[in-house]
């Protein structure tokens, strides 16, 4: 007897997407089914080009499928289209999903993760553009090596910069490098805005925003001005830094934004001579205080001198392609994580109830 598509469609339908909990199936990630004799081939749509659980999904596909009578092997092929949320899209066309990065305090490594973030998505094949709203401090032109730079006006647009497939806009384009920012909060409200409403970001599937540290005026203004996927909070081990991230998940919840969950920087430090780690800041507070706060935990970035080399030279993508092996594998992670964790608030956005009224 012949395989048929609706029985291996049985079978898909017993497959879960391991972050999202609901079936291949009836989430639509399954664009197609090859039959050749015994020879299966299944298409699957990921919701993320950077899926953490890839591997997974391949195994479970193939263990199903199996199953029937008849089939003597499965192949496995992805394609991704990353799902936005469409109040985004009304007020940015284009651009699928906002994510703030965020901080307590400063001195913690936001802007380096942002910048991780964003080279890490568009190496899987992801849309992505950096807001820089760290008005204060704009240092995201030099980590994404875009010093001196100068954007240009495309019919009363701004047209940001680009660097390593990454769209970049910051307020550190428009100053001299050694101009200080000496504004009132509503002057950082109007650059904010000028940021959302007259910069051309075309299609993205992720803009990322690197936020100022503490709770003022730049989180509540981005909070007013646009929805957000989520927020992601960077700290440190130590408790101070640990108190003030619990400060931004509080003022982020007060603003109805949904946290992505909390990244670890400078978790711990690998010796390049002698590879032995070192918890130079203690280690593992920001998963205590994820368990704690019901967050997501989104992993560790270790202190590591070639991440500080690429940030201050202004090549972050060699973190992906020259850094130790145990770093690359941990920012990866981080990426990855971060990624699922925006499927998941889709997902769960998509599925609220909403009440009828006859």
């Amino acid at each position: 007897m012949s395989v048929t598509e609706e029985q291996i469609l049985d079978q898909l339908r017993t497959v879960n997407d391991p972050e999202l909990h609901r079936d291949l199936v009836s989430l639509k990630m399954i664009k197609g089914v090859t039959i050749d004799g015994g020879r299966v081939g299944v298409h699957v749509e990921l919701t993320t080009p950077a899926c953490p659980l890839k591997d997974q999904i391949t195994g479970d596909v193939e263990t199903a499928v199996t199953r029937i009578e008849g089939v003597n092997s499965v192949s496995v092929e992805f394609s991704a289209r990353v799902r936005g949320n469409s109040a985004i899209e009304s007020k940015l066309p284009g651009v699928k999903n906002v994510i703030a990065v965020g901080a307590g305090k400063g001195g913690v490594g936001k802007s380096t993760a942002t910048v991780l973030l964003a080279v890490g998505l568009q190496r899987a094949g992801a849309k992505v553009g950096v807001l820089d709203a760290d008005i204060y401090g704009p240092s995201i032109p030099t980590m994404m090596g875009l010093a001196g730079c100068k954007p240009s006006i495309l019919e009363d647009k701004i047209v940001p910069l680009e660097a390593y497939g990454v769209k970049v806009m910051s307020i550190g384009f428009m100053l001299n490098p050694e101009q200080a920012v000496v504004w009132r909060g509503p002057m950082v409200h109007g650059a904010i805005k000028q940021f959302i409403d007259q910069v051309e970001w075309g299609e993205l599937d992720y803009l990322i925003v690197d936020l100022p540290p503490g709770t003022g005026d730049v989180p509540l203004t981005l909070a007013q001005s646009i929805p957000m996927t989520g927020a992601v909070i960077v700290c440190t081990p130590q408790d101070v830094a640990l108190i003030d991230a619990r400060r931004a998940i509080r003022m982020y919840q007060q603003l109805n934004v949904n946290c992505l969950g909390i990244i670890e920087n400078m978790s711990y430090y690998i010796c390049p001579h002698c590879g032995e780690r070192d918890e130079i800041f203690d280690h593992g507070g920001a998963a205590a205080a994820a368990r704690e706060m019901e967050v997501p935990f989104l992993g560790e970035i270790p202190l590591n001198a070639q991440l500080r080399a690429y940030g201050d030279a202004g090549t972050p993508d060699k973190t992906f392609t020259d850094a130790d092996e145990r770093i690359r594998q941990a920012v990866d992670a981080v990426v990855r994580n971060v990624a699922g964790q925006i499927s998941v608030m889709n997902e769960s956005q998509a599925n609220v109830p909403t009440l009828s009224v006859e």
